[in-house]
């Protein structure tokens, strides 16, 4: 049986994160700008419920309401993804 050696310059690669402020910044502008168009949808999902129920059209009210769940969780998961992502970043940097 042989043992082999192990070299002293096999590690981790800690330059490996090097632009991650640039990461950062994109990825917050990028995260930013979906969260202001789920908090947006969510303004409009809602009017459109609001209207379509006073007039009485349950198909447009129904429709609506489907949007205002899927923009409502969107904004959720693009704001845990923010979190997330700065965790992430955070973590290679401590690394």
């Amino acid at each position: 049986m042989t043992r082999r050696q192990t070299s002293s310059a096999i590690g981790p690669n800690f330059d490996a994160v090097g632009g991650s402020a640039d990461l950062r910044e994109i990825v917050g502008a990028l995260l930013t700008f979906g969260l202001l168009i789920s908090v947006l949808m969510l303004v409009v999902c809602s009017a459109c419920w609001a209207i379509a129920s006073a007039a009485g059209s349950w198909q447009t009210a129904t429709r609506a309401k489907v949007g205002l769940l899927v923009a409502l969780g969107g904004a959720v998961l693009l704001g845990g993804l923010l979190i997330w992502a700065n965790w992430l970043l955070d973590l290679g940097a401590s690394l």
